[in-house]
């Protein structure tokens, strides 16, 4: 039998003690001609390949490294409630499957969900008995559309260009897990640091009998606030106010170099007994843009990032391991980074855990589209919606970009249309979280947006255009031969960063389909000349407020990574780490 991988607690940002992982070996079979519900596959599965979940069967991991794409995938098992659940209501959990998913339980219809990167819940507690085995059932489609949210994965046969396989099916983690009659459905950590409170709002799944929330943060282990409160409505909003702990003065702030975390016990009670306990943490931090400036806890912060796409050579989109994702973490630190722009790809949950917990900012960024529709802009509505929903708590994640390089948006230069949509996603992402900037279109081609962001993969300082020699001249131009700025919109005075540079490839690596930037380089010193030169270019210009590097890793035929796919540095660690702090 195959090792179990992924066995980490799925959602470590909100953790209970009684889970189960149902991850490892699936019975699994393909729907070639979409044939398995008119056939009723669901009552009695009986599949005949197997595969390791939580990886898409295109991935070495899945047991199966099979890249045919089929549309319509089958998943089995048996399932056993555990003697713990008993008393509970049992969720059934899927961190993401892409593109949707039909669920069965015994045969019977749970529900379905579509969009390929965010999660979803079934509460199964009056289907089941305790320590009774089911069978589960799920069956995925995901065809090579368009017009849904596929970020990186190519829409071809084959991987193309900056392109790469499709990862289809059950891609996350799947669980159980028992909680109180009476839970947190989800809950809101708003900081705010000038007053040393948190803001608390908390949905409840119904109204508990003489109920109240109990909530006590501490920080290293000593206690900070507590607080009970009656519960008078499914919804809930108070606010903690922290008190200094005995070694402390103030409240501990987050930033990358202190990532300062409270923990935070919430406690749903009924007639005096607790019925429900979750854990969490947060972080103090605020996020706010100042003119020109983007501050952090009311200090200006320039941003060091690095364009990561967060795949694997076996995983593809899904890490091999939690020590994997913890080990980019750390990687990118090591590099001299301060932060991520997570490309195309709405990250691991346990990623943007160990970016809270070791200090790393993030950039999220909801996958692109390719075919401008109504039925585009609902499912990018939808999948940024939840995506929302599920990150807003991290105090690492700073910013949101709903759309890229004017993808799915090809005419957004000047078509009234496309950019109400771009400014649909940027009202709704602060509509729905208050705490964060929006690089609306990021590239060029901007409508709304609260930061100006510019992508150019010039090699060498003297090839850059005029126009960087202000900003006023930059926004006025187009120096990667696209406008900054959409027709009728006006961004003087905002924020601008460079957020994709570089690019730089090793001659030994490229080649064929291989590609880089701009021609390859060929050896470790001329790599770290180009790559001095053109950062500290673009570190000179005083108006930008920070920059991204394309990119941390190779991706299959993107070969422009400062580490190869295993993550082995192709230059110097600490010359790069240099380069990046002066």
């Amino acid at each position: 039998m195959s090792t179990i991988r992924r066995t980490n607690h799925p959602r470590p940002d909100r953790v209970r003690k009684n889970w189960q992982t149902l991850n490892g070996s699936w019975q699994f079979r393909f729907d070639w001609n979409n044939e398995g519900k008119k056939q009723c596959w669901y009552a009695a599965p009986a599949f005949d390949l197997t595969i390791q979940v939580p990886f898409a069967y295109q991935a070495a991991l899945s047991g199966m490294d099979e890249k045919k794409h089929c549309d319509v995938l089958w998943y089995a098992r048996e399932i056993t409630i555990p003697e713990t659940m008993r008393d509970q209501r049992v969720l059934l959990h899927f961190g993401a499957v892409d593109y949707q998913a039909d669920v069965w339980l015994n045969g019977q219809y749970l529900g379905g969900h579509e969009g390929g990167y965010t999660p979803f819940t079934f509460d199964i507690t009056d289907l089941i008995e305790i320590e009774e085995t089911y069978t589960l059932t799920v069956r995925c489609e995901d065809r090579l559309d368009i017009e849904q949210p596929r970020g990186k994965q190519s829409w071809k046969p084959e991987p193309f260009a900056c392109w790469y396989t499709p990862v289809s099916g059950i891609w996350q983690s799947v669980w159980l897990e028992g909680v109180g009659t009476v839970y947190p459905v989800d809950f809101r950590l708003t900081p705010c640091i000038d007053n040393g409170s948190l803001k608390v709002e908390i949905e409840l799944n119904e109204l508990p009998p003489n109920g109240s929330l109990r909530l006590t943060a501490s920080f290293q282990g000593q206690t900070v606030a507590r607080q009970e409160t009656a519960v008078l409505d499914r919804h809930v909003s108070t606010a903690l106010h922290l008190n200094s702990t005995q070694n402390r003065e103030g409240v501990q702030l987050w930033s990358p170099e202190h990532p300062s975390l409270y923990d935070l016990t919430i406690e749903t009670l009924a007639d005096g007994r607790v019925i429900d306990r979750v854990e969490t943490y947060f972080g103090m931090r605020q996020i706010e843009i100042a003119g020109d400036q983007i501050l952090l806890n009311h200090d200006a912060l320039y941003q060091r990032l690095v364009l990561d796409q967060g795949y694997w050579a076996d995983g593809l989109l899904t890490a091999p391991d939690d020590e994997a994702l913890k080990k980019d973490v750390e990687l990118t630190k090591a590099l001299g980074f301060n932060g991520a722009r997570k490309h195309q790809k709405f990250e691991d949950p346990q990623y943007l855990y160990w970016a809270d917990h070791l200090g790393l900012l993030v950039w999220g960024e909801l996958p692109g589209a390719y075919a401008f529709s109504n039925r585009e802009k609902r499912n990018l509505l939808r999948d940024f919606s939840e995506a929302i929903r599920r990150d807003y708590n991290h105090p690492a994640l700073i910013a949101w970009t709903p759309l890229n390089e004017s993808w799915g948006v090809p005419n957004i230069r000047d078509q009234r249309e496309q950019q109400a949509l771009a400014d649909a996603l940027y009202a709704l992402a602060h509509t729905l979280d208050g705490t964060r900037f929006v690089s609306g279109n990021d590239g060029w081609e901007q409508a709304a947006t609260d930061v100006v962001t510019v992508h150019d993969y010039t090699a060498w300082p003297e090839q850059l255009d005029a126009a960087y020699g202000s900003a006023k001249t930059l926004l006025q131009a187009a120096p990667a031969s696209r406008l900054i700025q959409a027709r009728g919109y006006d961004h003087t005075g905002k924020p601008m960063l460079m957020t994709e540079y570089g690019g730089i490839a090793m001659a030994k690596d490229a080649g064929g389909a291989n590609w880089g930037y701009n021609g390859a380089v060929q050896d470790e010193e001329s790599f770290l000349k180009r790559y001095a030169a053109i950062t500290a270019a673009f570190r000179a210009m005083l108006y930008f407020r920070g920059y991204c590097y394309t990119q941390l890793t190779d991706v299959f035929q993107e070969v422009n990574g400062l580490l190869d796919m295993q993550r082995n540095p192709k230059a110097g660690i600490e010359a790069i780490r240099k380069i990046n702090l002066l």
